[in-house]
């Protein structure tokens, strides 16, 4: 059985509401989802899927402690401070999980168009993304480490690295001796290959590329003029009837990335904050509730909108005594 993979706690609430009515309203009603637990937090989360005979909340407790023990010794003394132990990575735990082809989206994703491509691509290969990461590569990899290129070479560097918030993959790639082996060669002297800053994400795409998997990203395959963008970052994508478009060409999904959750709240709340394609989203969320959807008045204000700092913060910064 194939199906889509999420992670989610009650703080990303909305989000997952979302994402689920979008993979119901384009993938189809009967798509099989597993959400893994971001922590135990999910009294919502639980809720919202008993209404939802198609999705299921991962509870295998051995299966959650064997990834939050391989996260924490992926994460030698140098980066315990650093690298963010938090339940992001517990969407590794689709590795043991109920689909034997499955693809992750992020919770603040949301589905925009069939998955079948994506599917067929894992027939060919053991890992398929669909992104632009490739072009930062400091969000994923210490450039500045000497011996990276020892261990990547520059090729794979500009190729291979993925962002972690959507992925096709399969169940078993990452058995305990594979586990093992990426482990020992963490400690043996490659943990400073790893961006210190981003969490699961290096330690994912430390694990795809030094396994050696087959990977494969849409981005470079598809020609130039049929592949899309993905992030919300992106300010060209055109709305038709709740489906987002670039350039003519549907999007496969929309990554709502750098958006906080507290922000999504407070819209959800009925805050008048505006973000990149918030209809899109709203739509969506509301899909089966339309009366619950907030109506703004006024201005919105931007979600990313900074006030200015004092008069005191600006002496002290121009006098080099604070940020």
């Amino acid at each position: 059985m194939n199906g889509i993979c999420t992670l989610a706690n009650d703080r990303v609430y909305d989000q997952l509401v979302g994402l689920l009515n979008s993979i119901s309203a384009v993938l189809g009603p009967e798509t099989p989802v597993c959400i893994y637990p971001f922590d135990d937090q999910t009294e919502r989360v639980q809720a919202e899927i008993q209404r939802r005979p198609n999705v299921t909340l991962y509870d295998d407790a051995e299966s959650i402690a064997r990834w939050d023990q391989f996260m924490v010794q992926m994460a030698p003394e140098r980066l315990n401070q650093t690298l963010r132990l938090y339940g992001a990575h517990r969407r590794f735990c689709a590795f043991d999980g109920p689909f034997e082809k499955f693809i992750y989206m992020d919770a603040d994703t949301l589905a925009m168009d069939s998955m079948a491509r994506v599917f067929h691509q894992l027939e060919q290969c053991d890992w398929v993304v669909y992104d632009f990461q490739f072009r930062d590569p400091t969000k994923i990899y210490n450039l500045a480490f000497p011996k990276l290129l020892q261990v990547f070479p520059q090729e794979r560097i500009d190729r291979e690295i993925f962002c972690s918030g959507f992925y096709g993959a399969k169940r078993g790639l990452f058995d305990q001796a594979q586990r093992d082996w990426l482990i020992s060669q963490i400690r043996g002297g490659e943990a400073e290959v790893l961006y210190e800053g981003a969490g699961e994400q290096p330690v994912l795409n430390y694990m795809v590329m030094r396994s050696g998997l087959a990977s494969c990203n849409l981005a470079h395959i598809l020609p130039p003029d049929e592949s899309t963008g993905c992030s919300a970052t992106s300010k060209h994508f055109v709305d038709r009837d709740h489906i987002l478009y670039d350039r003519g060409h549907r999007l496969t999904y929309i990554h709502y990335i750098g958006i906080k959750p507290q922000i999504i709240e407070q819209v959800c709340a009925g805050e008048n904050i505006d973000f990149p394609y918030r209809d899109t989203f709203l739509h969506y969320r509301y899909l089966h509730e339309p009366e619950k959807r907030p109506v703004f008045s006024g201005t919105a204000r931007p979600y990313d909108y900074s006030p200015p700092p004092n008069l005191f913060r600006r002496v002290m910064k121009k006098l080099k005594l604070a940020n």
